[in-house]
């Protein structure tokens, strides 16, 4: 039987970085000052910039792991780098971080492990906070049929089968054996739900505690609500962010386990762009998109 998250094992820290160094030290203060220690930090710096080494190796002394990578990886392949790199080193379970975003205080790590502890959790993720605003989600979460936007609109302290991956998420080693690393092919967006979807096709006990937390910079202004709020869209600023945000979720809803919401996906989408936005052209560029995901063409643009 796979073990579950255990304080007695050892843990290594997994940041993703690119070409934002003055974020990254405030990442890096949170995480190397936990009351649970972690035993290696494990910066994947997908610039290759000597800066970051130096602020790694400073922040974390004995305990930095500085990769750097002369191809930029994203955010799936970052990821994917330093969680084999963690299992190599010997690490029983991974903690991931973000340049951008901080655990919200020197307490976060250990509170994922009581939780995890309490509920025989393989992972365990705290609540995704505002940066900005800690007691506003940076995302958007839906409990139930509802869409809620801030913490104390959650009920209880723990969300089973839910669970923000790469923000402060806590994942067993014995459970990537099952659930693999992230996909490469994703570069950014929709690498995140992907990983998800397979911790829900593998049985094991995942959730959110939310007696804990992460801070991470607002990311609610691009999920559109239609219908008056009962359903939302995504719509990201830039070409680019739509681009990878629309191929990548092409490719998911065509996965085992996730084809059941294609009617939902093709409503909400074609309501967005053709009823509330009268952008026919929009909805063209979409749909070219997620023809892009659903046959696997990976080319970037």
């Amino acid at each position: 039987m796979t073990a579950t998250l255990s304080k007695a094992g050892t843990t290594a820290a997994v940041i993703v970085t690119h070409q934002r160094v003055e974020l990254l030290g405030a990442s890096l203060d949170q995480v190397v000052n936990q009351t649970h220690p972690v035993q290696w930090v494990i910066v994947v710096d997908n610039g290759a910039d000597p800066a970051v080494q130096a602020l790694v190796e400073d922040r974390a002394g004995d305990r930095a792991v500085y990769i750097a990578s002369h191809t930029n990886l994203g955010g799936a392949g970052g990821f994917a780098l330093g969680f084999l790199h963690a299992l190599a080193l010997g690490a029983d379970a991974v903690w991931c971080a973000d340049d951008d975003g901080r655990p919200a205080d020197s307490h976060v790590l250990e509170e994922l492990y009581r939780v995890a502890e309490a509920h025989q959790l393989h992972e365990v993720s705290p609540a995704v906070c505002n940066i900005a605003d800690p007691g506003r989600l940076a995302f958007p979460l839906r409990q139930g049929l509802v869409w809620r936007r801030r913490m104390d609109e959650l009920e209880g302290e723990f969300l089973p089968g839910i669970a923000s991956l790469f923000n402060g998420a806590l994942i067993s080693a014995e459970a990537m054996e099952i659930i693999g690393v992230p996909d490469y092919r994703l570069f950014i967006r929709g690498d995140e739900v992907e990983y998800h979807r397979r911790l829900q096709g593998s049985g094991l006990a995942f959730g959110t505690a939310l007696t804990t937390s992460y801070l991470h910079p607002d990311g609610s202004d691009e999920f559109k609500p239609i219908l008056g709020g009962r359903m939302h869209t995504q719509y990201p600023e830039g070409e680019f962010k739509r681009f990878f945000t629309y191929r990548n979720r092409g490719y998911l809803l065509w996965q085992r386990g996730m084809r059941k919401l294609l009617p939902q996906e093709f409503a909400r989408f074609g309501w967005f762009f053709l009823v509330q936005r009268h952008d026919p052209r929009g909805f063209w560029q979409w749909l070219k998109l997620h023809n892009r995901g659903r046959t696997e063409d990976f080319r970037r643009p």
